[in-house]
Formats: C-alpha cells, sequence, structure tokens
C-alpha cells in the first residue's frame, strides 16, 4: 500500500473520529428544541431540530432559496434530514420541496396524498417514486444511513415521535390520499402541533376561517405558545375565536413581496387586539428562530 494512501485513509478517520464527537459534545451540551421560521419570500419553511438531533422540514418555500438556508442551519457535513413534510402541494410550500428532494438524503417524507394536476405536482410525483427506489453503494449508505425514501400518507390523528418530540396531527380529518380537493388544496393542508415538554407550536399552512371552525369544532387541545399564523397573514384566516382557542405568546407570519396585501392589517389587528407578547414577521425580521428547552420558550 503506498503512503499516500496509508496518509489518506488516515486523514479520513480522523475526520470521521471528529464528526463523531462533535455530534456527541452536541448532543451533551445542548437539549433544547429549536425551531427555525425561515425568510424564504412569500411561502413556508420551517426547519426544526430536536434535541436528539433528528432534522426536520416542513415545506420549502417557493424557490430553491431554502438550499441556501438549509447551508447556513444545518451541519456543514450533513446532506440529509430525517423528516420532510409537505403541508400542501402549492407553489409556495411545494418548489422547495422539490429542490430538496433532489438534492438531499431524506429518510421519510410525510403529506396529505391529496392530487393537483399542474406540472409541479407532476414533477412530486416522478421524484416521490424515484426517491423510493434510489440506490447507493453499501460503503457510503453504511455511513449516511437509509438511501431510500419512505414516503406516507397522514391525516388528523397521526401522531409522529421524534425522540421527545411529539408532532400531532390535527387536520385535515378526511382522508385525502388519491382525491382531489373540492376547492383548493388550501382546503386540505395539514394542521400539526409539535410539543416538547411543556411547550407547543402550531403550525397551521394556509387554512383559512372555515377549516380552523372545524379544527375547534374537534373538541382538542390546540393551545400553543407559539403560532405560525396562517397563509402569511390573509385577513381570511386567524379568526378571534382560533386565538381564544390557541392562546399563542407569540406569533410568527412567513410572507415575502406579494400582491395580496399579506399580511392583511385586519389580521395585524386581531393578533394585537388578542395581546400577543410578540409579534415576528420574516419579511421584516429575516430568519426567526425559536427554542425550547421543555419550560420555557426563548428567542
Amino acid at each position: 500500500m503506498s503512503k499516500k494512501i496509508i496518509v489518506f485513509c488516515a486523514l479520513f478517520l480522523i475526520c470521521l473520529n471528529f464528526f463523531a464527537w462533535r455530534e456527541v459534545f452536541g448532543l451533551i451540551c445542548d437539549s433544547n428544541l429549536k425551531v427555525y421560521f425561515l425568510d424564504v419570500g412569500q411561502g413556508d419553511a420551517n426547519f426544526i431540530q430536536t434535541p436528539q438531533n433528528h432534522y426536520i422540514l416542513i415545506d420549502g418555500g417557493p424557490d430553491s432559496l431554502i438550499l441556501e438556508k438549509l447551508n447556513k442551519t444545518l451541519p456543514f457535513w450533513n446532506r440529509g434530514l430525517d423528516l420532510v413534510i409537505l403541508t400542501h402541494p402549492e407553489k409556495d410550500h411545494l418548489t422547495g420541496i422539490l429542490e430538496i428532494l433532489k438534492r438531499y438524503r431524506v429518510n421519510n417524507f410525510l403529506w396529505t396524498g391529496v392530487i393537483k394536476n399542474d406540472i409541479q405536482n407532476k414533477e412530486l410525483a416522478t421524484l416521490l417514486e424515484k426517491i423510493q427506489q434510489r440506490k447507493e453503494s453499501l460503503f457510503f449508505a453504511s455511513l449516511i444511513g437509509p438511501s431510500q425514501t419512505k414516503v406516507l400518507t397522514i391525516k388528523a390523528g397521526d401522531k409522529i415521535r421524534a425522540g421527545d418530540v411529539l408532532i400531532d396531527t390535527l387536520y385535515p380529518i378526511e382522508d385525502m390520499e388519491g382525491k382531489e380537493a373540492k376547492k383548493t388544496t388550501n382546503d386540505s393542508c395539514l394542521v400539526l402541533k409539535l410539543i416538547f415538554g411543556k411547550n407547543s407550536f402550531l403550525f397551521t399552512g394556509d387554512i383559512g376561517f372555515a377549516e380552523e371552525k372545524n379544527i375547534i369544532n374537534l373538541k382538542k387541545d390546540i393551545s400553543a405558545e407559539v403560532l405560525k399564523i396562517a397563509h402569511h397573514g390573509s385577513k381570511y384566516s386567524t379568526s378571534e375565536s382560533f386565538l381564544e382557542n390557541v392562546k399563542p405568546e407569540i406569533a410568527v407570519i412567513e410572507v415575502g413581496k406579494n400582491k395580496y396585501g399579506h399580511p392583511a392589517p385586519e389580521t395585524l389587528q386581531r393578533l394585537k387586539n388578542f395581546g400577543i407578547k410578540k409579534i415576528f414577521i420574516t419579511n421584516r425580521d429575516g430568519d426567526i428562530k425559536i427554542s425550547s428547552d421543555g419550560n420555557q420558550i426563548y428567542w
């Protein structure tokens, strides 16, 4: 064996050792949940890092900017996500997901399975089929984990466990797999409650007043300290009755330059009337990082 090969192998093993110990120290030193509301323009993209270092993405925004955001947020050696959730297949949530599926190793992909006949959703179908059959060499697969992606559909009542973090699916009530949305896919959007210890985050996608009322009528505990305001602050979302049930302390509006008037003055006024401690708006405040130790929220 040549001297160059021996040196290369030694350096490779040192690097692996460094990464392994870095992960160990990361787990020991930081046991907080971290939730990032990313400024990706007129769209949603939420990155979650659990205390056990599970990496979760909810939606991907309207373009490829999510790739830049993840490069800054993920450890530089990591090109994988444990879980990607698509709340609904509209451009402002889906486009970035398509880029992620092309460039990242995704262990699990969750969505409602609702059908929408357009170019992007056809591309999504092709990508999902491809990543379920993806194969890599056994050597590299053993280093980075599963090469194939598990694709699952979810609806209200389904729960996702990632270490100490629980994600409870609140909506849609109906199983949408293989079905077309009655009006828009906003109507069948996933609504998720993330629970860590005594703290909760509510992700509402693009639901409107009707969907909020349906969720309230389920008589479930939807209270959460942090509320991701629905539909970029649309005046047709975030009703007074919904706020009364959620009782948020912090509100985050994910929005960019748009022609719809988001966030609507009416919505902002409802938030102020409710006395919410802090209102973040991504096109004003940039990326928002909120963390939790299971007892208290920090931003």
